[in-house]
C-alpha cells in the first residue's frame, strides 16, 4: 500500500488551492499508475513485483497554461521536481518519478479552437487524444495527417515531446512539420509563445522533442490537409531486401510522395502474412495464445532463449521466405496520385519485384494498429517484446541494417521493417523478442541487447532515434552520437530550468552516467 506521507499531503493541500476544482491527487491507485509510462524495462520489473518502484508524491490537473506556470513556480521556489505527463504511452522511459514528484497531468487542456479554412491550421490543447484529435477534424473536412501506431492512447503534447512520426509521414511529414507553433511554460513558471511566422520562432525547433525537459507544453498551432478523397493502393515482393531498399530511395528521390512505403524483411514478411490469415474474420478463441500458424506462445518463449541459432535458421532460410514485402499508399489529389503511382510501378517494375496487387496494402492499411494490442501476451509468458527505431542517410542504411541486427542476434530474435522514408533516408524499425530464466536474468539480457545495438547504430552513422524519442533507454548512449552538442543541451535547460526540475534524467544523460 503506497501510504502517501505527510509531505505529500501537504503537497496535494497547497497545489489544490493552485489548480480549478482542487485537482491534485495522493491517491494510492493514482500513484501507482503514473509511476511510470509503457517502457518494456519497467514492464520487466514490474512483472517481478515492483510494480511502485518510484510513485509521484502526487498527480495535479491543471486546466490551463496559467495554473501550469502557478504548479511550476510552486516546484522551482521549492526546488520539487516535475515532470509533464500526456498520456502515458511513451516506450523509452521519458518518465520516471520520485516520491518527491509533482507530476503533471495535461488532458484537461484538450480543446480545439481557431480552425481556419483559409490558412488550414488550427490550435489545439497538448492534452487532446490522437484519435479525438483526427476525428473532430475530419468532421469538419480536414486531416492532421499524424497517425502513429498510439493514436488510440497518445496526445498530441506526447508527440511533440518525442518529435514523433505518424505513419503517413511519407505525405504530410514528421510533427515538426505540422506544428506551426506553441505555447509552453518553462522551469521558472514563465509563460512562452513561439511561432513559425512570429515571436520566438528559434524556439520551436528546440522545443519540438525536448521531452519535458526544457518546460511544458499547453497548445499548439497545428497545419491541416484537406481530408483526402482517394487513396491509391499497390505492394511489391522484392526477391532482395537490398532491391526493396534502393526502389524506395528511387522513388522518393524521383519526387514522389506516397504517405505510406513500408518494406518489410523477409522474416517480417512472412509474420505479417501469418497475421494476415488470423485477421480475415473467423472467431478467435480468447484462450489461444499461438503467434503464428501451429506455434504455442510458450513454445516460442522457450526458442528464444537461444536466440542465436534462430536468427543463423533465419538467415539461412532467408531465400525460402517469400521475400521483401513493399506496401504503398498514396492520400493525394486524384490525378497526382495516379501519375505518382503509375511511376512508382514503374521503378518496382525494374528490379523485377512481383506485383502483388492492392490488397496487401489495403490489409495493412485496415489493421495498421493491431500489432500494438499482441505484446501483452509475450510479457504474461515470461518474455519480453521491444522496439527500436533508428534512421540513417540513404548510403548507411544497409550497413545500419545489417550492423545491427548483428548486434541483436546473440541476445534477441530479430526482425525489422523500413519506413519513414525521404529523399535523404529513411528509419529502420527493428521488433525484437527475448527470454531468460528469470526476470533478473532477463533484466540483463534487456540491457545488454540495448547497449550493444544502440552502439551499432551510431558506430555506422545512424542516429539513436527517429520518432519514439530518447527517454532514459537511449540517454546513455547520447554522448557518444552527439559529443559535445550534449553540453549545449545541458545549457539551454540551465537557462530554462536553473533549478533542474523538469523531468530529471531524460534526454540528456546523467553525468558519470553516460555509456559508451
Amino acid at each position: 500500500m503506497l501510504v502517501p506521507s505527510a509531505e505529500a499531503q501537504s503537497l496535494r493541500k497547497d497545489l489544490g488551492e493552485l489548480v480549478s476544482g482542487g485537482r491534485a491527487s495522493t491517491d494510492p491507485a493514482d500513484r501507482a499508475a503514473y509511476a511510470r509510462d509503457l517502457w518494456p524495462r519497467q514492464q520487466i520489473r514490474t512483472r517481478a513485483g515492483e510494480a511502485a518502484i518510484a510513485p509521484p508524491a502526487v498527480i495535479v490537473w491543471p486546466a490551463d497554461v496559467q495554473e501550469v506556470a502557478e504548479v511550476l513556480r510552486f516546484a522551482a521556489e521549492r526546488g520539487i521536481p516535475a515532470v509533464p505527463y500526456g498520456a502515458g504511452s511513451g516506450v523509452c522511459g521519458g518518465i520516471s518519478p520520485d516520491d518527491r514528484t509533482i507530476l503533471i497531468d495535461v488532458k484537461r487542456m484538450d480543446g480545439i479552437d481557431h480552425v481556419d479554412p483559409d490558412t488550414l491550421t488550427c490550435s489545439a490543447g497538448a492534452g487532446i487524444i490522437g484519435q479525438i484529435l483526427e476525428n473532430q477534424l475530419n468532421a469538419k473536412g480536414y486531416t492532421f495527417g499524424h497517425f502513429p501506431s498510439s493514436i488510440y492512447c497518445s496526445t498530441l503534447g506526447g508527440w511533440i515531446a518525442c518529435r514523433a512520426a505518424g505513419q503517413t509521414s511519407g505525405r504530410y511529414g514528421k510533427i515538426e512539420d505540422r506544428v506551426l507553433g506553441l505555447t509552453f511554460v518553462d522551469g521558472t513558471g514563465k509563460i512562452w509563445r513561439a511561432d513559425q511566422d512570429g515571436d520566438n520562432a528559434a524556439l520551436l525547433p528546440l522545443f519540438i522533442g525536448s521531452e519535458g525537459i526544457y518546460g511544458v507544453v499547453t497548445e499548439a498551432k497545428l497545419q491541416l490537409d484537406p481530408a483526402p478523397t482517394e487513396r491509391r493502393f499497390s505492394s511489391w515482393l522484392f526477391r532482395h531486401t537490398e532491391d526493396g531498399l534502393e526502389a524506395i530511395r528511387q522513388i522518393y528521390q524521383a519526387g514522389l510522395r506516397p504517405a505510406v512505403a513500408r518494406l518489410y524483411d523477409p522474416f517480417d514478411s512472412m509474420i505479417s502474412r501469418s497475421f494476415k490469415s488470423k485477421d480475415k474474420g473467423e472467431t478467435r478463441d480468447p484462450s489461444d495464445t499461438s503467434t503464428g500458424p501451429g506455434v504455442g506462445l510458450r513454445s516460442l518463449v522457450r526458442l528464444i532463449r537461444r536466440p542465436s541459432a534462430i536468427n543463423r535458421l533465419i538467415d539461412i532460410a532467408d531465400p525460402a521466405m517469400g521475400g521483401a514485402k513493399l506496401v504503398l499508399v498514396w492520400e493525394d489529389d486524384p490525378e497526382i496520385g495516379r501519375a505518382e503511382h503509375a511511376e512508382a510501378q514503374r521503378i518496382c517494375s525494374g528490379f523485377r519485384a512481383h506485383d502483388t496487387g492492392e490488397d496487401p496494402a489495403r490489409h495493412w492499411l485496415a489493421h495498421r494498429h493491431s500489432i500494438s494490442y499482441r505484446q501483452s501476451a509475450f510479457f504474461a509468458a515470461g518474455a519480453f517484446i521491444d522496439t527500436m527505431e533508428v534512421a540513417a542517410t540513404w548510403s548507411r542504411m544497409w550497413p545500419m541494417y545489417e550492423a545491427v541486427r548483428k548486434a541483436l542476434a546473440p541476445h534477441v530474435f530479430v526482425m525489422a521493417h523500413f519506413s519513414h522514408a525521404y529523399p535523404e533516408g529513411a528509419s529502420i524499425y527493428f521488433t525484437f523478442a527475448g527470454a531468460a530464466s528469470d526476470d533478473s536474468a532477463a533484466l540483463e539480457r534487456y540491457d545488454e541487447t540495448w547497449r550493444s545495438a544502440l552502439r551499432a547504430a551510431v558506430d555506422v552513422g545512424g542516429t539513436l532515434s527517429h520518432h519514439h524519442g530518447v527517454g532514459r533507454s537511449k540517454a546513455p548512449m547520447m554522448r557518444r552520437e552527439q559529443g559535445v552538442a550534449v553540453e549545449v543541451v545541458r545549457s539551454i535547460k540551465r537557462s530554462l530550468d536553473p533549478q533542474g526540475i523538469l523531468n530529471p534524467g531524460s534526454l540528456i544523460p546523467i553525468r558519470g552516467g553516460d555509456g559508451v
